[in-house]
């Protein structure tokens, strides 16, 4: 019988990845990661709204425990607190100091769990690991998720083949509906839990408050680019992403503003009252950190620039250091620090950083 090693998250996705491995006839055996640890990181993680004031991560292990205990599976919890603070927490405050806007999930898929997981999974004897992530893999390629809305392929764009080899996605051909009615049906204690959101493995919480902790706070002169008239004042640059509108809480009619660029050497921020700002809009953008999990080398493709984004057609072409430049038609709010994720139909061809945008072959202003 060939072992399994799931990575356990105490949410509904995993818990449904364990039973559909189960009646697969795998040895099934869960694997709880533990990347935050809240007294050295300097952040206090209980809601006393919880009623047991147990920290979100904590209360995460005891739904894994309990799904495993009912499925009869046994649970190891492992430790990648300094692994998580070494390779995602601190490329994720180092990107907001420059002005980007980071994807840390992705880096966290990239280095925690297809990484430091995958090597404690064959330590404990593994044949195969599993998530339950929405996502495919067949024949060498890393597919999209049968569910549209959930697929996570996005997120795995930095995963190389060989990270993917031995790995399962049990729920990537199911709907995220009949991901529930099977946790109902087991009588399980994740079926109608939240799905989790927020940054990977710190969850939700008052984002300015949390960066509070780790990045000092530089107020800011918020300027109208069409009229170069100051209308308010930014709490950092860090705080802001291009295209943002909600949550902007800058002064008078901040909920009519859109963000639409930084200058981080004046510490300026940028706004427009007109959703379609031809400053918002570009035509090309430069990606780094480029990775292809497919062998595929396309001329054109579709990319997403975002998460949940509409597919939207693009031209590549291929520069000699590696990196990419991606050629589409007068996109919004394509946003430096985040992944162009590239796809052919179904297959995921793998992705980079957006680094720099660009309209007319120049670098946007906002960059500077």
């Amino acid at each position: 019988m060939k072992k399994v090693v799931v990575g356990m998250s105490g949410g509904v996705d995993s818990s449904v990845a364990a039973i559909l491995l189960q009646k697969a006839g795998y040895e099934v055996v869960g694997l709880f990661m533990r990347n935050w640890d809240s007294s050295i990181n300097n952040d206090y993680l209980g809601n006393p709204n919880l009623g047991n004031n147990i920290c979100p991560q904590e209360q995460d292990y005891n739904d894994a425990k309990e799904v495993c205990k009912k499925l009869n599976i046994p649970l190891y919890r492992v430790d990648f607190v300094k692994e998580y603070w070494d390779n995602v927490f601190t490329y994720f405050l180092n990107e907001l100091k420059c002005g980007r806007t980071p994807n840390p999930d992705i880096m966290c898929n990239k280095y925690i769990k297809f990484d430091a997981f995958i090597r404690e999974a064959k330590k404990l004897g593994a044949d195969f690991i599993a998530t339950g992530h929405y996502a495919r893999v067949k024949d060498g390629h890393l597919l999209r998720g049968i569910d549209d809305n959930k697929d996570q392929t996005y997120f795995l764009s930095q995963l190389s083949n060989i990270q993917l080899e031995n790995v399962l996605f049990p729920v990537g051909d199911l709907e995220k509906s009949e991901v529930r009615k099977i946790a109902l049906e087991y009588d399980l204690i994740t079926a109608k839990k939240k799905d989790s959101t927020g940054i990977c493995f710190i969850g939700e919480r008052n984002f300015k408050e949390f960066l509070k902790n780790y990045l000092p706070t530089k107020p800011g002169r918020v300027i109208d680019i069409e009229t170069n008239r100051v209308v308010g004042e930014h709490q950092g640059l860090m705080y802001y992403t291009i295209g943002q509108r909600k949550g902007l809480n800058i002064g008078g009619n901040s909920d009519k503003m859109f963000v639409v660029g930084k200058n981080l050497e004046k510490n300026i921020l940028y706004v427009s009252f007109n959703e379609e700002n031809e400053y918002l809009k570009s035509d090309s953008c430069l990606v780094t950190d480029v990775n292809f999990i497919s062998q595929e080398r396309p001329t054109s493709c579709t990319a997403k620039f975002r998460y949940r984004q509409k597919d939207i057609s693009v031209t590549l072409e291929y520069l000699e250091n590696g990196n990419l430049i991606v050629r589409y038609n007068n996109i919004k709010a394509v946003t430096p620090g985040q992944a162009c994720v590239l796809y052919l139909g179904d297959i995921c061809l793998g992705g980079g950083i957006i680094s720099e945008v660009r309209k007319d072959e120049q670098k946007l202003w906002y960059l500077l």
